[in-house]
């Protein structure tokens, strides 16, 4: 909040500026030495919804024109001196909002069917009524205003491309930075680790063949080699995904249960209720849930079967992963990097994430993924 100025809401402005012109008409606009009858009060009604309908001029800038358009030619109609300040604040609106050729003709249309309701509905010689109707409203106000709003108009403009070029600045910094983060992450990290994962995987083969004891110590450098591989892996996938690649999804769920039914475990994929779009942020969330949940059952859990449910619900997704294998892997702990950077995208998007093991053996996996606050 910037408290160390005071901006008054456009909807109070409106009100203000319309409240404010009625007000204006309806004391200068009535004749002061007539006595009020039905034509004054006919003449006040419509200087009154002139100025009060200026309330909408942003919302329906069309309709307001119309509206004080037709005001000030039933004043003319009346007999009254003309006060147009109502239509050239609706010329002003149309114009800011982009409606210029439909201004242009109402306006023109405008200029010629007030000289005729002069003729028409008053009395007097043909001259003096053309003069009365010129006099109703001056071109000069009329063009002021159109230029008025069309230099208001092409102001926003203005700001709104300069806003839309330095956000497209500021992504195009963060991909090439992102990109710059992949390459050094992969000519430093990914040679390193991968030598050490082969040297480990060489070293328990070597050992195990010749009939050697293999060491807590190099079984945990293997696993850990792996582990550091796949996650460095996922990491430089990431941080190389952009908007030319399409993202995983929702849609590629059915490929992961394929895929960890070639790894030997007997999955399934329940989809329940209403299929509807998601916000792309849940979907890519929920594709990775399942594919670190079947991952870490195919892998450590030494579980035979594995269940996958997604339901469509009116106010979110709910995405549940049950194996029926170690509740807590020796090699694979419940609460490690998986299943942490699971919570984070979770609690990122504002739902809650559930890993625990089942009554009995097994290990589930739920998350709860709000729709209206993700998009």
């Amino acid at each position: 909040m910037d408290t160390g100025r005071f901006r008054v809401p456009a909807g109070v402005m409106d009100w203000v500026i319309a409240v404010g012109v009625a007000a204006l008409l309806l004391g200068t606009g009535l004749p002061e030495k007539q006595p009020a009858g039905e034509r004054e009060l006919f003449g006040a009604v419509l200087l009154a919804a002139g100025g009060l309908a200026l309330i909408a001029r942003r919302r329906a800038p069309i309709a307001v024109l119309a509206v004080t358009g037709l005001c000030a030619v039933g004043y003319e109609a009346a007999g009254f001196e003309l006060l147009a300040v109502p239509y050239l604040v609706a010329v002003y609106g149309a114009v800011r909002a982009g409606h210029r050729a439909l201004t242009v003709a109402a306006s023109v249309s405008l200029l010629v069917v007030l000289p005729l309701a002069a003729l028409v509905f008053r009395d007097g010689p043909v001259r003096e009524a053309f003069a009365q109707a010129r006099n109703v409203l001056e071109i000069a106000w009329l063009i002021a205003a159109f230029a008025a709003g069309e230099a208001l108009r092409q102001a926003e403009r203005r700001a709104d491309e300069a806003e839309r070029t330095r956000e497209e600045t500021a992504r195009r910094r963060a991909d090439e930075e992102r990109l710059h983060i992949a390459r050094e992450l992969h000519d430093s990290l990914t040679h390193q680790i991968s030598i050490i994962k082969v040297q480990s995987e060489v070293a328990v083969h070597v050992a195990r063949r010749r009939g050697e004891q293999v060491s807590e110590a190099l079984l945990a450098i293997q696993t850990a080699g792996r582990d550091a591989t796949r996650e460095l892996r996922a990491t430089l996938e990431a941080l190389r995904d952009d908007d030319t690649t399409p993202p995983q999804s929702l849609e590629h769920v059915p490929e992961l249960v394929e895929r960890a039914r070639s790894m030997g475990l007997d999955a399934t994929l329940t989809i329940e209720g209403p299929r509807q779009d998601v916000p792309a942020a849940v979907g890519r969330t929920a594709y990775r849930i399942v594919q670190e949940a079947l991952t870490n059952t195919a892998r450590h859990a030494c579980a035979t079967t594995a269940a996958v449910r997604i339901e469509y619900r009116p106010d979110g997704l709910s995405v549940q992963v049950d194996d029926d294998g170690r509740a807590a892997p020796d090699d694979a702990p419940a609460h490690g990097l998986g299943l942490l950077g699971m919570r984070e995208r979770v609690t990122a998007l504002g739902g809650l994430l559930r890993a625990q093991p089942r009554t009995g053996h097994g290990f589930t996996v739920q998350a709860e993924l709000p729709v209206e606050r993700a998009s």
